[in-house]
């Protein structure tokens, strides 16, 4: 009946605009991560000298002349985004309860869509190191609490509609890091200076943030997205209304057979501790597979320098290009390639072992020329060898992470 019935996504509009919010809910925090370039300048030590109680962004010792807040930016970010996205997506599963959808998701990218407008405000205002460091982890720890909100609310609103409409917020997600690095190129090969570059490279994120809300507000005048809308909130309605129904006409001596009864069958289907018995292989392979991801990228990967550039435009555009670009492409090509190749299965060893190798990049980025550095050598000195452990480092990612959460849900 539903399908009979059921009007058409005319022109897939609908479907564009999931893939429009599914680039909303990853472009910030990834347009903040491949600006690190800017950040970092900004936090220079000033030409003149320091004085004597000027501690907080001393010059490091032992050959690496960046000052303090400048060689922990990567790891205090990263820090700064993982936590407060870790505990607002549990909050997450309480909010929905109390506060409306609408307001979850419009509210949330309007208030990154502020964050990012200060942000390009701030590249045109001369601030202190300190300071400037301190309110630009406090504008990541915003983009990724409320980053985490309108996530989990995107997917629980797709969840409303048939099961193809996950795939376009796939998709944009995927799509957003290398939407980020790609503008970061462009800025860069404007040839205008890196502030300039910079407040031209927020002003884009600006823009398509606005048009993800434009995108969010027009989506409730969809004649497709009103049907299904509908659809759910009337089953909802009969499903209240039947168990109001069956309670009414028991008899007291009927009620705690079938009340025994529910109970023992709704327990399996209902308890976290049930549930993750089930999937726990794959839920511990996909915290595995970030963690090391996370753990790398991008504190270590940025932070490796090019040996051939030799002082020409490449040592520029290294980074932007084999860590950001390069990263996101192979990312979102791994998670494209699960639409046809599967393997190996839910049930092979093989999955958990292929995701606990992934261990090995670890120790292979850092014996990249990664500086500066104390102890450990450098083997793998030539850029190439960067650039084909990002190959494999990033497509496992996208690839491993998209197989289990396919074979979680089945």
């Amino acid at each position: 009946m539903t399908a009979i019935t059921a009007p058409q996504d005319k022109y897939k509009a609908v479907w564009i605009i999931f893939f429009i919010l599914g680039l909303g809910t990853l472009l910030p925090w990834n347009f903040f991560m491949t600006a690190t370039m800017y950040f970092t300048n900004r936090l220079k030590d000033p030409p003149a000298h320091l004085s004597s109680n000027q501690t907080a962004n001393a010059t490091l010792t032992g050959g690496d002349t960046r000052s303090v807040l400048e060689a922990k930016f990567n790891n205090v970010m990263t820090l700064c985004a993982m936590l407060p996205l870790l505990i607002f997506t549990c909050l997450n599963s309480f909010l929905h309860q109390r506060i409306p959808q609408k307001l979850r998701i419009s509210g949330s990218l309007t208030v990154i869509l502020v964050v990012f407008l200060l942000t390009a405000v701030f590249v045109k205002v001369d601030m202190a190191p300190l300071p400037f460091f301190t309110i630009t982890m406090i504008k990541i720890i915003c983009i990724n609490s409320f980053g985490a909100i309108l996530q989990g609310s995107l997917f629980g609103l797709a969840g409303m509609l048939p099961v193809s409409y996950t795939t376009p917020i796939m998709s944009g997600q995927g799509l957003a890091g290398a939407f980020a690095a790609f503008s970061m190129i462009c800025a860069l090969a404007s040839g205008s200076a890196l502030q300039d570059s910079a407040f031209g490279y927020f002003i884009t994120a600006c823009v398509v943030i606005l048009l993800a809300i434009m995108s969010y507000l027009t989506l409730p005048r969809m004649e497709f997205f009103q049907y299904y809308m509908e659809s759910n909130r009337s089953r909802h309605t009969a499903d209240e209304e039947n168990k109001m129904d069956l309670l009414k006409k028991e008899s007291p001596a009927e009620k705690r057979p079938v009340v025994s009864l529910t109970e023992d069958e709704a327990k399996p289907s209902v308890s976290v501790i049930n549930i993750f018995k089930q999937i726990w292989v794959m839920a511990l392979s996909v915290c595995f597979i970030f963690t090391v991801t996370i753990g790398i990228f991008p504190a270590v990967t940025v932070e490796v320098k090019s040996t051939v550039s030799d002082g020409s435009s490449w040592e520029t555009y290294f980074i932007p290009v084999s860590c950001f670009l390069l990263f996101n492409v192979m990312d979102w090509a791994g998670r494209s390639l699960t639409a046809i190749c599967m393997w190996p299965g839910k049930d092979s060893i093989w999955l958990p072992v292929l995701v606990g190798l992934r261990v090995i990049f670890i120790p292979l980025f850092m014996l990249c020329n990664v500086q500066p550095r104390h102890y450990l050598p450098v083997p793998f000195l030539h850029d190439a060898w960067y650039i084909v452990f990002m190959i494999f480092f990033s497509f496992s990612n996208g690839y491993l992470a998209s197989l289990c959460m396919c074979f979680g849900p089945k």
